[in-house]
């Protein structure tokens, strides 16, 4: 089993590229499980809001929190984040071709959020594609091991290592 990555160099591209792919797939007639994020801009002086959309169909949950003007500490709501994990974990009881996850962050890298996801889905054998960002490398790589495939931050790509995984776990 592998755990693919991917990181995008712009800022929200690696939400879009995934939020894409998610999209191909499951028109394609795969059965994705997961997050996606989707940011929404709140205009010149705030900082957009961030919701997940739980694949396959919701729900969009707000991860963000509003901290006030001028803060600067984390905005990531753990309370929303933790609501989406339970969603995304129930998903798992029923047959899923991928496990997709939009980033794989700060809280993933001190042992919470996502990560107990990715560990259930590689132990099932469920291909797993995970959003990066360079913050969170080497957190990443220490968990995953052996087991992490870097993927380019191509949608074309992805979906071919998504069939190329698939194809190898089914013969």
């Amino acid at each position: 089993m592998s755990i693919g990555y991917t990181m995008a160099g712009s800022r929200g591209g690696t939400d879009l590229l995934l939020a894409g792919l998610a999209a191909r797939l499951a028109g394609n007639g795969l059965r994705v499980a997961g997050v996606v994020q989707i940011n929404s801009d709140c205009g010149p002086d705030r900082p957009c809001d961030m919701d997940v959309r739980v694949l396959p169909n919701g729900p969009d949950l707000r991860i963000s929190q509003s901290l006030g003007r001028g803060s600067r500490g984390c905005r990531l709501d753990p309370e929303a984040l933790e609501t989406a994990v339970g969603h995304v974990l129930a998903s798992l009881n029923t047959p899923v071709d991928l496990l997709l996850v939009n980033k794989f962050g700060k809280h993933e890298s001190e042992g919470r959020g996502f990560r107990p996801v990715i560990a259930e889905a590689a132990a099932l054998g469920i291909p797993v594609l995970v959003g990066l960002n360079a913050t969170n490398r080497a957190a990443f790589l220490n968990f995953a091991g052996d087991l992490a495939v870097e993927l380019p931050a191509d949608e074309g790509a992805l979906a071919e290592w998504v069939a190329d995984t698939r194809a190898r776990i089914t013969a």
